[in-house]
C-alpha cells in the first residue's frame, strides 16, 4: 500500500510537523508500507512518470527529528518557496497524493488542522487520516469549540474572544490571572498567562500576531492531563508536570529536565481518571472527530475542565499520544498503522 505523509506546511508549528513527518514515515515503512514524505507547502519538482519512485521502504535519517525552537512567521515560511508558486499546496503535491492509497496528515497548526487541507483532499476524492473538514475547522478554532463544549454541557474555563488588544479588565467577566491565546493556533505559540492589567493589552496584542482573534480564559490552577482516543479506544490519561514555569513550546518540544510525563497518572483517584476518559469520548463525539484525536484537561480539586481538543495530535519523540499508547502496549509503528487502518475502514463503510 502506498502512503503519502504530508508534513511541514505553513503554520507556526511547521518545525514540529517536519519532525512528526520523518518519524511517522519511518514507522509506516517498518510496517511494510511504501511511503513518500512530502512537504505540503514546498512541494517537489518531479515529472509525473517519476512519482512512483518517491514511495520508498527504507528509513530516512532521523536526525531530522530535532526541532528548531524558532517560531516561524508567514513571511519566513513563504520565503522558503522559491519556485514562484502560491497557495496552500506546493508544486506537484496534489499529483503525488493522487498516486497514493491514503494520505497520512502529519501536519500541525493552522493550514494543516483548520479544515483547508481536508477540504482540498475531499474535493479530489483523496483519502486521508484524521477528522473531516467541518470537524477540523471547528476543533481548531478554540472559540467555536468551546461554544460546542458549553452547548454539550462539557465543563470548560470561562472565556471571551476579542479581535482587538484595546481591551480592559472591565470587559472581562472573570478575575486575574487569565490566559490569552490565539483562537486558531497550537503548541502554545502566542499563549501567555496574564497576572494583572498592566500585562493585558500587550499579551493580547502578541496573541493577535498569530490569528485575527484572541481567546481570553479564566486561569484554572490545576493538574494538567491529556487523553487520546484511537479507533474507539480511550487511552490512559497522561499527566504533564513542569517543575518551573508552564507547559509552553520549549517544554513541549525541546529536551529538558524540568518536564515530566506520567501515564497512567500517579496519585489520581480512579473515578476521576475514568470520568476524564468518559469526557474525552463525549468531547470527541460532540466535535464529530473521526478515527483518532486528543483532548486536553485541567483538573482542579475534583472538577474536570476540557481545555481543548486536537484532531492531529503531535507525533514527535516528545509528544503525548505516543506515550499514552506505549503505556498500553501499542508501539509507535503499531499506533501509526492503527491510525491508517481505522480511517480505511471508515472510508470503506461510507462506500457500502
Amino acid at each position: 500500500m502506498k502512503i503519502v505523509v504530508l508534513s511541514g506546511g505553513k503554520s507556526t508549528e511547521r518545525n514540529v510537523s517536519l519532525s512528526s513527518g520523518v518519524k511517522i514515515s519511518n514507522a509506516l515503512r517498518s510496517k511494510g508500507y511504501e511511503v513518500a514524505n512530502i512537504d505540503s507547502f514546498l512541494g517537489i519538482d518531479i515529472e509525473e512518470d517519476q512519482i512512483d519512485s518517491l514511495f520508498k521502504t527504507e528509513a530516512e535519517d532521523e536526525t531530522k527529528l530535532i526541532i528548531d525552537d524558532e517560531v516561524l512567521t508567514d513571511e519566513k515560511i513563504e520565503a522558503l518557496r522559491t519556485d514562484g508558486t502560491r497557495g496552500l499546496l506546493g508544486k506537484n503535491v496534489l499529483k503525488v497524493c493522487q498516486h497514493a492509497d491514503m494520505v497520512y496528515l502529519g501536519l500541525h497548526g493552522e493550514d494543516g488542522e483548520n479544515g483547508k487541507m481536508q477540504a482540498v483532499l475531499d474535493v479530489f476524492g483523496i483519502r486521508y487520516t484524521g477528522s473531516g473538514t467541518l470537524s477540523s475547522a471547528v476543533t481548531m478554532d478554540k472559540k467555536f469549540s468551546k461554544e460546542v463544549f458549553v452547548q454539550n454541557k462539557i465543563k470548560t474555563a470561562k472565556f471571551i474572544a476579542t479581535k482587538t488588544s484595546k481591551i480592559t479588565k472591565d470587559e472581562i467577566p472573570f478575575r486575574f490571572p487569565m490566559v490569552v491565546k490565539p483562537s486558531n493556533g497550537g503548541s502554545s505559540v502566542g499563549t501567555h498567562i496574564i497576572n494583572d492589567e498592566s500585562e493585558l493589552q500587550a499579551m493580547v496584542a502578541d496573541a493577535l500576531k498569530f490569528d485575527k482573534e484572541a481567546l481570553i480564559e479564566e486561569y484554572i490552577d490545576g493538574r494538567e492531563f491529556s487523553v487520546a482516543v484511537v479507533d474507539g479506544q480511550v487511552l490512559p490519561a497522561i499527566e504533564v508536570v513542569v517543575d518551573t514555569g508552564w507547559y509552553d513550546f520549549q517544554h513541549k518540544f525541546t529536551e529538558n529536565t524540568t518536564t515530566h510525563f506520567m501515564t497512567p497518572p500517579e496519585n489520581l483517584d480512579e473515578d476521576i481518571h475514568l470520568e476524564m476518559q468518559e469526557v474525552a469520548l463525549q468531547t470527541f463525539e460532540a466535535l464529530s472527530m473521526t478515527s483518532y484525536g486528543r483532548v486536553d484537561f485541567l483538573v482542579r480539586d475534583r472538577d474536570i475542565y476540557v481545555m481543548e481538543a486536537n484532531t492531529l495530535p503531535g507525533m514527535t519523540p516528545r509528544s503525548l499520544m505516543p506515550r499514552e499508547a506505549e503505556a498500553v502496549g501499542i508501539s509507535y509503528p503499531d499506533l501509526c498503522d492503527k491510525i491508517i487502518k481505522s480511517k480505511m475502514r471508515y472510508y470503506d463503510e461510507l462506500e457500502k
